[in-house]
């Protein structure tokens, strides 16, 4: 081992030592792009010589490596490239001779190195796996299916495309024979050892990944290898499928073991090729069907098996589904109902359990659709898909057994009713309004004024019944008239005192997504309507976050939080008599949860609290605002929470224009220094959010930062921005707010280079949004001579770069991106802009050096006026509509944009009503107009009078 090797061993074991990780990991860090480092870091994970855990130190080290330092932004490999050869060359070698705990690090590794390379830059690989497969070794073989199927399984969401198509003709053409050898080999072996649990286990493993690539090769097409060899390979996957082995069983009732595993991936198989391949899979689907039936009839109701239950409740569904084998359960469907949906709607112990123990969790399954694999979601969706086949013989079948279980009069029976009577009674998709459609077979209010008023009325009704009857109300909410709603709120507000931890979360997310209806994009509910009782709310509410001081239980419930954000914007103003102890408490709420940020979606919905109570109660009082929240939010700067930092510049941004015309406080003039450090900036979520904090701290003292010099090192960040694809369109937004809130003299000095670097960018790596924001950005210029600016000022500062380049640029991205624009103050702006370029500009001067644009230009300030522009985004620029939705947004460090602090979108040009008749006056009276009208076609000249 050589002296470089030892040192490397030495770090990665001080790596281990709390009294020295931090030196040893800033020592890794400083060295670990030098050319040699990595490769030297990937063979000692390889030496057997050294200690396991100073080996594993190291693969968790490569790994993290790999994850930020493969490739840039732009997809260029970091390291030099003979590191990047070596490593592709000795990779997979190293991962099947390390220990199963360092082989999964290596193959994390793999799959990230794949992600930016497979298959162009690493054709090898696949060839590589290939010749790895060796089913009489299952601990390599394993390895290197997971490797596989690591890669393979990105395909499964991606869209149809040829260059899809050609990566996996790549991957089938050396990957499919030696996968369906190793597959054969793999049954021929379990039969041969079904006695010896311990080579059972290991090749049920290596099954449970095959099936699992099975799905990932079939995924976009099916493959013409699987379809030659489908007989067998679907014969292969029935025996697994209705075959158990007693070694393979486990006594852990709550887990699953690798029989379920593999039975659940063949159920997916099933599903995929009963949707996509039924020409082929059809004349099977009866004995599969059966086989399915069987299972689900003989299989027990503890927990380990709902993986297994769900995934073949979804096959009968798909079954039920396809026109061609619809009637196949027509015949029994009283017994489908009665022995399949009902068992596995029924509430277990297990549920109970989890409903006491780990109510979020009960609650999350339950609503945000994260119990997709459970038995009572599996079994509710094949009910109404066999109700779209049979809608009155399946709704009549049903009731039958709805009036049943009511009858019965205990609680869990009365629970499994209202059950079904969801499943049926609901048709069409959820949406955030509610169920949209409903069976109209069934009295939704009639069952609501029957069943379940009386059960959120009547003190001695089981929670689990409270819960029943609240999550009715949300379910069905946009079914009910306002004033029925106006009679249920005060029933959930009470609920909110609960003592059951579901009962007040469950009421607190039913009046949240009550308040969020609306009609028309107006809500149901207004703020006189919800303010006088707002405060009330909010205080019970604050107390049910806080009852528990720790950070992690007061973020726990991101819904008690969301209830809050949505009261607040919907008292807006309003809420102002009670906003001096919300702020308190979500002051408090900020100090604790910033000590431990642990919820993402509950952090979120807080700081949209707190951007609803600065927007709209902070310009009542902002010295008192911006005084309280001076010290958590300083706090938080301080001591660098990374979660946080977004939001509290983008909060800071907006408390800035609660008090706009005041001098620049204390607090941002100590703030402007530390924001223009490039160290902020290296962090791409903290970018959008310092842009923003940025162009409001300009607005608010642009005196301050020229006469502090600071207008320089904001157009470097301009430049840093531009510079990188993912953050052009945040380069835009800085250079908006310096045009905007900067005199022309104090731009003139710098917009030469602007324009350079921006057409740098243009003749390099374009981008869609770079020549949409360079043209939004043009016209932004031409429509402002009255702020010394206007189409001369911005063509003469293009051609400072290169005379006559403008009329380049004009005519290769500025015109052709003109008819692109959509929105509609984009549109109103670039005709503007292009009426002040044909009436005002060297393009419309009468034998000047850009005189030949001048019909061009008016043919397309036509075309932008003749194509009906989308509607206008509201005069404030706030659309509750949209605000704080966030069920299909993952969370992490990076940028998530307040829409509560989002800045206002204003017409830069109210004056301008009717925008056709301005341009038809502004056109009619210029003197270009009137020189060289006679230039212009009949049609132009009859589209310009009718402006008149």
């Amino acid at each position: 081992m050589d002296e470089n090797m030892k040192q490397l061993a030495q770090l990665l074991a001080n790596s281990l030592d709390h009294s020295q990780n931090k030196e040893a990991e800033r020592q890794l860090k400083s060295v670990e792009t030098t050319p040699g480092f990595p490769l030297m870091l990937l063979r000692a994970v390889a030496t057997p010589e050294l200690p396991i855990n100073v080996r594993l130190a190291g693969a968790l080290f490569f790994k993290n490596l790999i994850r930020r330092s493969w490739t840039d932004e732009e997809g260029n490999h970091k390291f030099a490239p003979s590191d990047v050869t070596a490593i592709k060359s000795e990779l997979l070698g190293v991962m099947i001779q390390v220990p199963p705990n360092l082989q999964v690090q290596i193959g994390e590794a793999i799959s990230v190195i794949a992600d930016s390379d497979f298959y162009k830059k690493w054709e090898t690989l696949v060839e590589e796996l290939a010749s790895k497969l060796d089913p009489n070794n299952p601990s390599v073989t394993i390895g290197v299916l997971n490797v596989a199927h690591s890669i393979f399984k990105r395909w499964r969401p991606l869209f149809r495309s040829d260059e899809l198509f050609l990566e996996i003709l790549h991957v089938l053409k050396r990957f499919g024979e030696p996968y369906l050898n190793l597959l054969k080999a793999t049954d021929s072996l379990i039969e041969s050892n079904k006695a010896d649990k311990a080579k059972l286990t290991e090749l049920y493993k290596m099954l449970n990944l095959l099936i699992k690539i099975f799905f990932d090769l079939s995924c976009q097409d099916l493959p013409q290898i699987f379809e030659e060899n489908l007989s067998h390979i679907l014969q292969l996957f029935h025996k697994y499928l209705t075959t158990s082995n007693p070694l393979l069983a486990t006594s852990d009732e709550e887990e699953s073991g690798l029989e379920e595993y593999v039975k659940a991936g063949i159920c997916e198989i099933l599903v995929l090729y009963m949707q996509k391949y039924e020409d082929v899979f059809g004349p099977l689907t009866s004995d599969f069907a059966s086989a399915t039936w069987t299972l689900l009839t003989t299989t027990g109701l503890e927990p380990k098996y709902d993986i297994l239950v769900s995934k073949a409740l979804k096959f009968l569904t798909s079954v039920a589904g396809n026109q061609r084998h619809k009637d196949v359960f027509s015949n029994a469907l009283d017994e489908v109902i009665q022995k399949i949906i009902i068992p596995n709607m029924t509430l277990r112990t297990s549920d109970e359990e989890l409903f006491e123990d780990d109510p979020i969790e009960f609650i999350r399954r339950d609503l945000e659709g994260s119990d997709s694999d459970t038995r009572r979601r599996a079994a509710n969706d094949f009910l109404r898909q066999l109700m779209e086949q049979s809608e009155r013989i399946v709704t009549e079948t049903t009731n039958k057994y709805i009036q049943e279980f009511l009858a019965k009069g205990d609680w869990k029976s009365r629970d499994t009713a209202l059950y079904l009577f969801n499943s049926i009674a609901i048709k069409g998709v959820v949406t955030q309004y509610g169920v949209n459609s409903t069976n109209l077979l069934v009295d939704i209010i009639g069952f609501f004024q029957q069943y379940i008023v009386p059960d959120l009325s009547k003190s001695d009704v089981h929670p689990i019944l409270r819960v029943d009857a609240i999550r009715f109300i949300y379910t069905f909410r946009s079914q009910f008239t306002k004033e029925q709603l106006n009679q249920i709120i005060p029933l959930l507000i009470t609920h909110l005192g609960s003592s059951e931890y579901v009962v007040f979360t469950y009421a607190a997310i039913t009046i949240e997504r009550i308040l969020y209806l609306q009609v028309d994009k107006k809500p149901v509910f207004t703020k006189e309507e919800i303010g006088p009782a707002s405060g009330s709310l909010l205080t019970k509410l604050l107390g049910l976050i806080t009852r528990d001081g720790r950070p992690e239980k007061i973020a726990e419930n991101e819904f008690l939080m969301r209830c809050v954000m949505r009261i607040l914007i919907i008292s807006r103003e309003d809420a102002s008599s009670s906003a001096e102890v919300v702020l308190d408490n979500l002051i408090k709420i900020t100090v604790e949860i910033s000590k431990n940020p642990s919820n993402p979606r509950f952090n979120h919905y807080h700081f949209e609290a707190l951007g609803a109570l600065i927007r709209f109660v902070g310009p009542l009082n902002p010295t008192h605002f911006e005084n309280a929240l001076s010290s958590p939010f300083l706090g938080i700067l301080q001591a660098e929470v990374a979660e946080f930092l977004p939001y509290v510049f983008q909060l800071l941004g907006l408390l800035l224009e609660c008090n706009p015309g005041t001098p620049l406080p204390e607090l941002y003039q100590r703030l402007i220094y530390p924001i223009l450090a490039v160290t902020l900036w290296e962090t791409r979520g903290n970018i959008p959010a310092l842009v923003r904090l940025l162009n409001a701290i300009c607005a608010r003292e642009s005196k301050y930062i020229l006469e502090n010099q600071k207008i320089v090192p904001i157009f470097g960040i301009f430049q840093k921005l531009l510079s990188v694809k993912s953050t052009e369109a945040s380069a835009f937004d800085l250079l908006d707010g310096l045009v905007a809130n900067f005199p022309t003299d104090a731009l003139n000095p710098y917009v030469g280079q602007v324009f350079n670097l921006i057409m740098i960018r243009l003749t390099g790596s374009r981008t869609g949004v770079l020549t949409s924001r360079f043209t939004k950005f043009f016209y932004a210029l031409a429509s402002r001579p009255e702020s010394g600016m206007g189409p001369d000022w911005a063509i003469n500062a293009v051609d400072s770069v290169q005379a006559k380049v403008f009329g380049e640029l004009y005519k290769a991205f500025i015109i052709p991106e003109t008819q692109k624009l959509t929105k509609f103050l984009d549109r109103k702006t670039a005709v503007v802009g292009l009426t002040k370029i044909v009436t005002s500009s060297r393009i419309a001067t009468v034998g000047g050096d850009y005189s030949n644009m001048w019909l061009g230009s008016i043919d397309a300030l036509l075309k932008l006026l003749e194509v009906p522009p989308t509607p206008a985004e509201g005069g404030s620029g706030y659309d509750q509509a949209t605000e704080a939705d966030l069920d299909d947004v993952s969370f992490s460090v990076s940028f998530a944009t307040l829409n509560t602090a989002r800045k206002p979108i204003t017409d830069p040009f109210p004056e301008i009503v009717d925008v056709r008749k301005w341009v038809g006056g502004e056109v009619k009276k210029s003197q270009a107009y009137q020189q060289r009208n006679s230039q212009l076609g009949p049609d132009v000249k009859a589209v310009l009078d009718s402006y008149a």
